[in-house]
């Protein structure tokens, strides 16, 4: 188990880190004083972001998690899930870097279940512009109604009329369908009630402008509304879809998610690391300059502790989501099922203890926008819930762990 990067990982770890330095950074505030000035923060993207992604794409640092070179972008260096780990990583020290490298969730993980189960014409239509950068897209799973971290419980139906598809369901947290570049959601939904719990599900490409899809409300993380993407509450009423919108065979719903969510939560981990870490340069700069009782915050009791507490966490949670990375690289989703559910399980938590630390270390500067530290503890604790929570991935791990001892 080799995590030493490859020459090409190590040039694209420095171009990525110097485009981050000279770009993305500098432009944080300016996009949020741009939002801030908005009367309608869901009108429309902030032009810094177009821009910062036209840029990319320039540069050559577009699409790097496709892992299949030159076929879908000829472009793309078609990097290993390890490989783009680190890259995913410097990604996650910017709210703004996942989109602006046309990396970020929900696009990423439905592109993968697009090219991996879309039709031609579904590729034409959806993928080509989703890897383009030029639309977003959303996935609709989750239902206020019932427990939605078991999918076998999603109620919304598809059913069948001539050559169309007629969709029901009262869909929330669907990330993405706020934003006015959103043209297409994959919703999925019961198709046929009578076949094995597993069986039951489809996935069905929605387009924004359907007649019947409704956005009701945005859903605020802990207060940040995360404009323009954003987390939505969206009906679907009477939806009326051609039948090949369907992604794959009715009944293969359940197992084409679990397969995109493989990679996705290897992912999010690694932007949680990059997270963690700037928490930690930020706890530190703030340790050294901020004085107490006539001495740095640095020589109080407890604060060094917390800093190597900080570091060790970090580099456990790295070691651990590196690994899972390399089991879905050489044995696939399946057999990978172990690692990605102990790194979904520590890293998210991790985050939250850094930042916890990095933000008692400001004091009350740590709980306003003045640091990403309250706008980045919110979206860790978050990451403790979305794409499986804690609970799931616990008993996964326990299950999984009682059949290697059998």
């Amino acid at each position: 188990m080799d995590f030493a990067p490859s020459p090409r990982v190590s040039d694209l770890r420095r171009r990525l880190g110097a485009f981050m330095e000279a770009h993305v950074h500098p432009a944080e505030d300016e996009v949020a004083r741009w939002l801030e000035s908005r009367p309608d923060r869901w009108a429309a993207p902030p032009p810094q972001i177009e821009e910062l992604k036209r840029r990319a794409r320039a540069e050559g640092l577009w699409n790097l998690w496709l892992t299949e070179p030159g076929v879908y972008d000829a472009q793309a260096p078609g990097l290993t899930h390890l490989e783009f780990a680190p890259l995913a990583e410097i990604m996650g020290r910017s709210p703004l870097a996942p989109e602006v490298f046309n990396c970020a969730a929900p696009d990423v993980g439905n592109m993968e279940l697009l090219r991996c189960h879309g039709s031609a014409e579904q590729k034409v239509r959806w993928l080509t512009p989703l890897l383009a950068g030029e639309i977003r897209s959303g996935l609709a799973l989750t239902e206020p109604a019932v427990a939605s971290s078991d999918a076998t419980n999603i109620e919304g139906r598809i059913e069948r009329l001539g050559d169309h598809l007629i969709l029901n369901a009262r869909k929330w947290w669907v990330t993405g369908a706020g934003d006015p570049r959103c043209r297409v959601l994959l919703v999925m939904g019961r198709i046929d009630p009578a076949a094995p719990p597993r069986r039951q599900h489809a996935i069905l490409l929605v387009p924004m402008d359907a007649p019947g899809v409704s956005v009701r409300r945005a859903l605020p993380v802990f207060g940040f509304d995360h404009a323009p993407q954003g987390h939505m509450e969206v009906h679907f009423e009477n939806v009326r879809v051609p039948a090949d919108h369907l992604v794959g065979a009715p009944g293969e719903g359940f197992g084409i998610v679990r397969e995109r969510l493989a990679p996705v939560r290897v992912h999010q981990c690694m932007h949680l690391i990059g997270m963690a870490e700037q928490a930690l340069a930020l706890a530190c700069r703030r340790a050294r300059a901020r004085a107490v009782l006539g001495k740095p915050l640095a020589d109080q009791g407890g604060v060094l502790e917390r800093l190597a507490d900080s570091r060790v966490e970090i580099d456990q949670a790295r070691l651990l989501t590196l690994r899972a990375a390399w089991t879905l690289d050489t044995q696939g989703a399946t057999e990978a099922r172990r690692e990605i559910a102990m790194a979904k399980l520590a890293v998210p938590a991790m985050a939250c203890r850094v930042i916890d630390r990095a933000i008692q270390i400001h004091g009350s500067l740590g709980l306003c926008e003045d640091t990403p530290l309250a706008r980045a503890y919110a979206w860790a604790r978050a990451l403790r819930l979305a794409d499986g929570p804690d609970e799931m991935h616990a008993a996964q791990l326990g299950r999984l762990e009682l059949a290697h001892h059998q």
